[in-house]
């Protein structure tokens, strides 16, 4: 036994230190995502009332299957912004 009183490993080495923590995000930043990410499932959603308005014209307009298009990539944005807020940075 040592005489200072620390543990040694059998080796008679120092015992090492346990690996540093990963960094936290503040609650802060997490709501503000979660937040941003409700806001743009709204796009998506008008983007679906679109799209599927759309689909029922003969003749449907390019411009709006593009900005339904658009929609739609912001609306999944939105969904991988809420997902990475509850997940967090596990």
């Amino acid at each position: 036994m040592s005489d200072e009183g620390r543990p040694i490993n059998p080796d008679g080495s120092p015992p090492s230190l346990p690996p540093p923590l990963p960094p936290q995000r503040g609650g802060c930043a997490t709501a503000f995502m979660a937040l941003f990410g409700l806001f743009l499932l709204l796009p998506g959603l008008c983007a679906l009332l679109i799209g599927g308005s759309t689909f029922f014209d003969s003749r449907p307009d390019p411009s709006l299957l593009f900005l339904a298009l658009l929609g739609l990539a912001v609306g999944f944005a939105g969904v991988m912004l809420v997902r990475a807020a509850i997940k967090g940075s596990s």
